[in-house]
């Protein structure tokens, strides 16, 4: 197996004063070969150059693209449009350079809904500016589609996940230690199954909270842009607060609780880690925002009618099966294929875990292309 790393130029963007490009990767082929076929995986914010099929997927006769936008690590700026753009950089390269006939995009993770956007923008373009922007990139108006669809542990959407795992108990989103009493799901007296009534209430605190953020987030865009400026940061506290991090009964699965991604969830909640904890203004718009961002599966997986897989793992602490049942439900392919395996969110803690995902996938790349 190779290793070639990718530095290509952005549309968008000039290359870093160091020397830096935008968009980079790493491309992993069967040593001293050229794959027809081809993966790329992209995420929101994290480095999928490295990504933990690349290898397995090389080895057993696949290309694979590690593929990441100047987003990577950089969250609390990101535009969708302009992610979008730089994907199709990856793509073109995979096909104008590297030789590839037949492009699978692998959503990952929180990727599963960035991809699906793609693909949804190459079939018809759809995606509209957000408030304050008055248009989006050229280069994200026109771009190549892929051939086939992979969803891997994916979440159903940026703003949904994010307000899914919102603690809807935060008083003040300024005071990260407030609390309204009656919402707190780690309160010492809090039973735990929770009821159908404290779920319920707890659900509608979580979207309006949501909303309130959008309303600040625009009227501070309008302030903001008054002064004379165009964007500032804030900070979002306490995300690792679903209830089905806590309550192993809403939506069972083989999981562990209490547990999330960072551990146990009433510590990880009062932290300083996690998605969307930092963002300015219009990043909040474009990927968080209930009613705002176009971010969410739902409407970009309904356009997707290239053949589907769906991988889920069963012991996942952040999909859970609803989750995935929504991504299935929403699909527009005639040809979805849906599996689950037995493991974690990332698949680490069973042995075999990942090499059972990667023959799923290459077999039915193989059996498609």
């Amino acid at each position: 197996m190779e290793r070639e790393f990718v530095g290509l130029a952005s549309p968008i963007v000039g290359r870093a004063g160091a020397g830096g490009h935008p968009c980079q990767g790493v491309y992993y082929r069967p040593r001293g070969t050229r794959p027809t076929v081809a993966i790329i995986a992209t995420h929101y914010n994290i480095d999928f150059s490295e990504h933990y099929l690349a290898d397995l997927c090389a080895t057993r006769g696949i290309g694979f693209l590690g593929w990441n936008t100047r987003f990577r690590g950089a969250e609390p700026y990101f535009l969708l449009d302009h992610a979008i753009a730089e994907i199709a950089v990856g793509i073109n390269w995979l096909r104008q350079k590297a030789g590839v006939d037949t492009v699978v995009l692998l959503g990952n993770s929180g990727g599963g809904s960035l991809m699906a956007a793609y693909q949804s923008q190459a079939i018809e373009p759809n995606l509209t500016a957000e408030y304050g922007r008055t248009s989006i990139v050229p280069s994200a108006l026109e771009i190549p589609s892929a051939d086939l669809y992979i969803s891997v542990a994916a979440h159903p959407g940026r703003p949904e996940v994010l307000t899914n795992w919102m603690d809807a108990s935060v008083k003040e989103e300024s005071d990260p230690l407030s609390v309204i009493p009656d919402l707190n799901p780690f309160a010492d007296d809090r039973e735990v199954p929770f009821t159908q009534k404290f779920i319920e209430k707890y659900r509608d605190a979580q979207i309006r909270r949501n909303h309130r953020i959008t309303d600040w987030a625009r009227n501070e865009i309008d302030r903001v842009v008054a002064a004379g400026h165009y964007d500032r940061l804030f900070t979002t506290p306490r995300l690792w607060a679903d209830l089905r991090m806590i309550d192993g009964s809403i939506d069972p699965s083989q999981r562990q609780v209490p547990s999330c991604y960072l551990g146990d969830p009433r510590r990880a909640n009062y932290g300083i880690y996690g998605v969307g904890t930092v963002s300015s203004l219009r990043t909040w718009l474009s990927m968080w925002s209930l009613s705002d961002s176009q971010c969410n599966a739902a409407p970009h997986l309904a356009r997707i009618n290239v053949p589907v897989l769906v991988i889920d793992a069963d012991a996942d602490t952040g999909v859970f099966p609803s989750d995935t049942r929504a991504i299935v439900d929403a699909l527009g392919s005639e040809d979805v294929t849906l599996h689950t395996i037995e493991g974690d969110h990332y698949l680490r803690e069973r042995e075999d875990a990942r090499g059972e995902a990667a023959d799923l996938i290459v077999e039915w790349i193989v059996q498609r292309s």
